[in-house]
């Protein structure tokens, strides 16, 4: 695989440091408290653009109403849910029932399995229509996920900002996540750290975010 540039900003306490690191098989984004592994490609020969497209067309995409500290709010994406029968899974107020596998999310299921040695039941699938779109800071810490829970975060479509942030030094870990790319997060990460996707308005194309996971009832 060819290896280029992939940047990623770390801050503590107000200073930053950016640091160049380059696009081996597998990259460890967080320096401490759990494990975020990066891969820049996972997707063999498929053509990514194909994919996205199947996604696009066939995949129920909804918006979903979600309550926050006594409010309901909109959510900023488009969201779906997959999985196995009774992988139920509810978050901020709102439970998702699982639809019935298809053949390529199967196919993205297998990747991700392979790739971070785990074995998952269900996906959540974010769309991200534009840079307006956006995940706030928050922590994939659901009862049915488990103490230590596995995620496997798949990217399609534009590149877009993950962040993560420390809830004890405040450190932000900052990377690109291009299409293709994936994250496997594990250990205490979901304890230690919250992640978010910010907006970018420059950003005028769409995305689509698949996250793996294991529901534990």
């Amino acid at each position: 695989m060819a290896q280029f540039p992939h940047l990623v900003n770390t801050t503590r306490n107000g200073e930053s440091l950016a640091m160049s690191l380059f696009a081996t098989n597998e990259q460890e984004l967080l320096p401490t408290d759990g494990s975020a592994k990066f891969y820049e490609w996972v997707l063999g020969d498929s053509d990514p653009h194909v994919v996205m497209q199947e996604l696009l067309e066939s995949v129920p995409w909804a918006s979903q109403t979600i309550t926050m500290f006594g409010k309901q709010y909109v959510e900023p994406r488009r969201t779906a849910w997959f999985g196995d029968d009774g992988a139920s899974y509810t978050y901020s107020g709102i439970t998702m029932t699982p639809r019935a596998w298809t053949p390529v999310l199967h196919s993205l299921r297998n990747i991700c399995e392979e790739r971070s040695n785990s074995s998952f039941n269900s996906v959540l699938l974010n769309l991200y229509r534009d840079g307006k779109d956006k995940m706030g800071w928050h922590a994939d810490n659901e009862p049915e996920l488990g103490t230590e829970p596995v995620i496997a975060s798949l990217s399609l479509g534009a590149t877009r900002k993950f962040r993560f942030r420390h809830r004890t030094t405040k450190e932000i870990v900052e990377c690109d996540l291009p299409t293709g790319s994936l994250v496997v997060m594990s250990g205490l990460s979901q304890k230690c750290w919250v992640h978010e996707v910010p907006q970018q308005k420059r950003v005028t194309s769409p995305r689509i975010n698949l996250t793996f996971r294991k529901i534990k009832n």
